[in-house]
């Protein structure tokens, strides 16, 4: 007789959201969350509520998971320059090789549900804030070791990064030349 599967959470979460970010929430069943976590229905459900609830854990998923690893990128030690260049140019790798065109989850929440439910404008708020608040740390040790000119708020380049890296993670949607995309990562990068 075979013995049931553990339930493990985190597996399940990030094969949600795997599933969500893929397909959007409003195109996802729950017989596709079944599917892909590999739990029933009614287990699906005990496990995590509502589909709602399970889009907004998978929501804090990709937080854990690629936001920090955003912010980590930007704190390991370098050229502040180097290591914005570096986060640009990994999202545009991943983006480009990516067959199904996913782009980044949070701007797929934010386009597709933020406007209509504000626990997700929250959870995707939390995201952009957080990159946002690592970024301007990183550029003001930029501007301290004289890497980045003071002339303008680390708060301001900062926005204009993010800006950027998220304008980035839409083009690479449609724009396949990655020559054109790096183009204005060197552009935006030498203008700090």
């Amino acid at each position: 007789m075979a013995r049931p599967r553990k339930f493990d959470e985190t597996h399940a979460l990030t094969a949600a959201m795997e599933t969500f970010w893929r397909r959007g929430y409003e195109a996802t069943s729950t017989r596709d969350l079944s599917d892909s976590t590999g739990l029933g229905q009614s287990s699906l459900y005990n496990a995590f509520g509502d589909k709602r609830e399970l889009y907004l854990r998978a929501l804090r998923r990709y937080y854990e998971t690629y936001t920090a690893e955003q912010t980590a990128l930007l704190d390991r030690p370098g050229p502040v320059k180097d290591r914005l260049r570096d986060l640009m140019v990994q999202a545009i790798d991943a983006d480009l090789s990516d067959p199904d065109a996913s782009g980044c989850f949070s701007i797929n929440a934010s386009v597709e549900r933020a406007d209509s439910d504000d626990d997700v404008r929250e959870e995707v708020r939390r995201h952009f804030a957080t990159v946002e608040q690592t970024l301007a740390g990183a550029i003001a040790r930029g501007q301290r070791s004289g890497e980045i000119s003071p002339e303008r708020s680390a708060g301001t380049l900062a926005r204009q990064i993010l800006s950027t890296y998220y304008g980035l993670r839409v083009l690479a949607r449609i724009q396949k030349d990655r020559n054109a995309l790096l183009s204005i990562v060197e552009s935006t990068v030498s203008a700090l």
